[in-house]
């Protein structure tokens, strides 16, 4: 029902939307250094979980979700490519906000974003191909997965190499520029989102029914996900926090990249995509506000 809606999204947005990806990465990644990394070899347990949450059990329990509800093929593809996106750099704002650990949750968005580049396209391929209705749509479309590779790598891994670079070389610029250039390209994604969705508004309105509840599920599954795990592992709270909100605040703008560029005719996957990109800005703000609110001394620490 929904494969055959167009999406006003002309190819002028798409290459917006890979630079606005590019550009947020790249804030993220410039007061990253190598001794980040180096960290977490010290203290794996957050990072290892939110990899393990993110790469292996989200796109599972995605894959269970879409079997077990029925749901159409073109909109289970949307949910499984959600599930296999990155962390977004929106969790470092939330996370910041409710209170979390920033420092945990912007390395956990660059280790994520870096595995993504592999991790993305695997999974993507892995869970559409175990069901016979996404496998025969991505069949019909003949996506070829290296060139997913290259797009990820390309939108996600070269900006935070050329980010990490920069902020080395370059520490009293960063100084300087790195927070207003990270909130005017959050932004100016917010609005493009906005726009997109206001665009498309008809649409919307017209099968907010049949993909709605379904985007609330899933998302809450992510959060619940991120959240539950990192207290079965003892974490800190704000290592919690930002655990949830890794988990729980997918990468919906690579996601659309993605299919805009390898599978435009694809409405149903289209909308559950392009309305995670703005369900989960009301869940994860939400929860950040709550947490906020929160006065107590293990996380003033």
């Amino acid at each position: 029902m929904l494969d055959n809606i167009s999406i006003n999204f002309d190819p002028a947005s798409l290459v917006v939307l890979n630079i606005i990806l590019a550009v947020l990465m790249f804030g993220v990644s410039l007061n990253l250094k190598i001794s980040d990394f180096s960290r977490i070899i010290k203290a794996p347990v957050a990072p290892s979980i939110g990899l393990v949450c993110q790469f292996i059990i989200l796109p599972a329990i995605t894959f269970g979700l879409t079997m077990l509800l029925h749901v159409p093929a073109s909109m289970a593809l949307g949910m499984i490519l959600v599930s296999s996106c990155p962390g977004g750099v929106f969790s470092n704002v939330m996370t910041f906000l409710g209170k979390g650990s920033v420092a945990t949750s912007v390395t956990m968005t660059a280790i994520s974003s870096m595995t993504a580049v592999v991790m993305t396209p695997f999974n993507f391929a892995f869970y559409a191909a175990m069901n016979p209705a996404t496998n025969e749509l991505l069949t019909a479309i003949n996506i070829n997965v290296l060139e997913v590779f290259a797009l990820v790598l390309t939108v996600l891994g070269l900006p935070l190499l050329l980010g990490m670079w920069i902020g080395k070389h370059y520490p009293k610029l960063v100084e300087k520029s790195v927070r207003s250039m990270r909130i005017l390209s959050l932004l100016v994604f917010i609005s493009f989102v906005l726009i997109a969705f206001v665009k498309n508004l008809d649409i919307f309105a017209e099968h907010w029914q049949v993909f709605l509840w379904l985007v609330v599920l899933h998302n809450s599954c992510a959060l619940l996900l991120g959240n539950v795990s990192a207290r079965l592992f003892t974490l800190s709270v704000p290592d919690r926090r930002a655990l949830t909100f890794e988990v729980g605040i997918q990468n919906s703008g690579l996601g659309l990249v993605l299919l805009f560029t390898f599978m435009p005719t694809l409405g149903g996957a289209m909308i559950i995509t392009a309305f995670w990109g703005v369900w989960h800005l009301v869940s994860g703000l939400t929860l950040a506000l709550f947490w906020s609110r929160d006065k107590s001394k293990v996380v003033a620490q």
